[in-house]
């Protein structure tokens, strides 16, 4: 008996802080049909009165969002890449591989983890201006190119990997790019996926070093966006409720359509089976 209380009490307990969680959320998309007035109405609404669809369009036509969002799926889209180019490799060689050194490397990634960007944004930014990376798309893409997270997710996932099969590979006649190509990727296809979304959802997000890296609106991408729907006298919250929409709903896609990896690859990193 006292099993089953546990259970439901617990069950109880998601539900509220699902509920908790989701509220803001589903308000965020029902002002995003709203009028100003709706929104700041003294009586409070939960549903707009009509779905007006014409905050998205306003979005899109006065704000220059579309630049926003191709600036956004193309800085985000490379970064994700070049770190699932360089992490695992970077992790195959720290988790197999020794040499004098190893160790050193290791905890000198592991400190970096600990050092917030905020300590390192002027020292980055002057390295970005001294190699003339200012408002150019490399200076938004090759600080992030490398995670010392995603290089510690990569190395604690291939460290699982037994040395047997690579053993086998090499006996066999196999490089070692063959090995880790063919061996090594697609049995940390959950880790790969896991690091994808943890870093497509950092990209995206990205707000400091856009605004500091950039000097004009070419370049900018969806979270600077946003914050231009705060004009000099007030802030048009219907817009900018509409345009958290559509720039959480990426998000919301990739994480639903990979869920299940990105789940076995956090169970993975925690040790369960």
């Amino acid at each position: 008996m006292a099993r089953l209380f546990m259970v439901v009490l617990g069950q109880i307990a998601l539900l509220a802080g699902a509920i908790l969680i989701m509220t803001p959320v589903l308000y965020m998309v029902s002002a995003s049909f709203m009028t100003n007035d709706e929104i700041f109405s003294t009586r409070f609404q939960i549903l707009p009165s009509n779905l007006n669809w014409g905050n998205y369009i306003e979005v899109f036509a006065r704000f220059n969002f579309m630049r926003y969002l191709s600036n956004s799926v193309f800085v985000t889209g490379a970064i994700v890449f070049l770190n699932l180019l360089f992490s695992p490799m970077i992790g195959y060689s720290l988790a197999k591989f020794d040499y004098p050194g190893k160790n050193i490397l290791m905890l000198f990634i592991l400190a970096t983890v600990m050092v917030p960007f905020t300590a390192i944004l002027i020292p980055l930014f002057l390295i970005v201006r001294g190699l003339g990376w200012v408002n150019t798309y490399q200076g938004l893409i090759v600080p992030f190119a490398m995670s010392a997270f995603g290089v510690f997710l990569m190395r604690q996932f291939i460290i699982s990997v037994p040395d047997d099969y690579l053993d086998a590979a090499r006996i066999d006649g196999a490089g070692e790019f063959r090995i880790y190509f063919q061996i090594v990727l697609p049995l940390i296809q959950p880790a790969l996926i896991t690091l994808a979304i943890i870093v497509f959802v950092a990209s995206w997000d990205e707000f400091l070093w856009v605004l500091v890296a950039t000097a004009g609106d070419t370049l900018r991408t969806l979270p600077i966006g946003l914050a231009k729907f705060r004009e000099q006298y007030q802030t048009r919250f219907e817009l900018m409720m509409a345009g958290s929409v559509i720039a959480a709903a990426p998000m919301v896609v990739v994480f639903l359509a990979l869920q299940r990896r990105f789940l076995q690859g956090m169970a993975g990193l925690s040790g369960l089976k």
